[in-house]
């Protein structure tokens, strides 16, 4: 790793330079908190992400690995350590910016992620009720917005994620391509969304399709599972009748269908993925 650049905050613990302090029952800020983000090539997103929490803050904590727009700048804008890290895969990335933190707390965000207002309030809250000495992690609702509105029912919400934890306490977990906070000790719910800009459009989610595949299938692989005519023909009619009906997907009107759609055809590329993995093995 090498540093880019550190940028003192100029009031040394007394808050996050370039951060707005408006807000309800901010008077306590900033908190004894790191905020920690991985990013490559996220200019826009970045700015919305920061703009949301920066100023809940003592430091902001940014691992880069190689943007070529205006990233690290914007990073910058706010008061945030920025260091460079080849990647690592999503796990290990997030894990290099938790170990660079030096906060009791860390709030962990993604660059198309921003705190609502509402999740932003709780986050305080959670400090100033004495919550933080009872808990060692909070999870959130993250909430998708997706062709022109928020989609509030199906598989894609409330899709709750342990956020913020104890730096003492957590660490990332799960596998290179899904990240998930393993934590040691009891975890509360925080009322409010993490707004989730996940997909531009349809284009940008059917791009992601043969990604998420490939990390899928390599974690059968090393589960050592075999290729099921079974699963492969039940789990997309599954996926899509729990995210459309049990979950209430059809709520969400033409993008709650889409979505369900999507799902199941993109449970269908996964679950196929490993026949042809095995019908290419036997033939060598």
């Amino acid at each position: 790793m090498h540093l880019c650049r550190v940028l003192a905050n100029e009031n040394g613990l007394g808050g996050v330079r370039g951060a707005s302090h408006a807000g309800p029952s901010m008077a306590g800020l900033p908190l004894n908190l790191s905020i920690a983000v991985i990013s490559l090539n996220e200019e826009s997103n970045l700015r919305r992400c920061l703009q949301s929490a920066a100023d809940l803050a003592r430091e902001i904590v940014v691992v880069d690995s190689g943007s070529t727009d205006r990233t690290c700048d914007v990073a910058r804008e706010f008061g945030s350590r920025v260091q460079h890290q080849d990647y690592l895969g999503q796990r290990d990335q997030k894990n290099v910016a938790v170990s660079l933190c030096t906060m009791p707390w860390v709030l962990m965000l993604d660059c198309d992620e921003e705190l609502s207002p509402e999740l932003k309030t709780s986050i305080v809250a959670f400090f100033e009720s004495g919550d933080a000495d009872r808990y060692v992690g909070a999870k959130m609702a993250r909430k998708v917005w997706f062709m022109g509105r928020w989609i509030t029912h199906g598989d894609w919400y409330p899709d709750r994620k342990l956020r913020l934890f104890r730096r003492d306490k957590g660490r990332c977990g799960g596998n290179a391509a899904h990240d998930k906070v393993e934590i040691d000790g009891p975890v509360t719910t925080l009322p409010g969304d993490l707004h989730h800009y996940s997909f531009r459009d349809m284009a940008h989610y059917v791009s992601k399709i043969n990604a998420f595949a490939d990390a899928f299938l390599e974690k059968q692989k090393n589960e050592g599972a075999h290729w099921s005519l079974g699963a492969t023909l039940f789990r997309p009619w599954w996926r899509f009748f729990r995210a459309y009906f049990l979950r209430r997907g059809f709520l969400d009107g033409f993008p709650g269908l889409w979505i369900a759609v999507a799902t199941a055809f993109f449970a269908f590329v996964r679950y196929s993925r490993k026949y042809e993995d095995e019908a290419v093995a036997k033939k060598e």
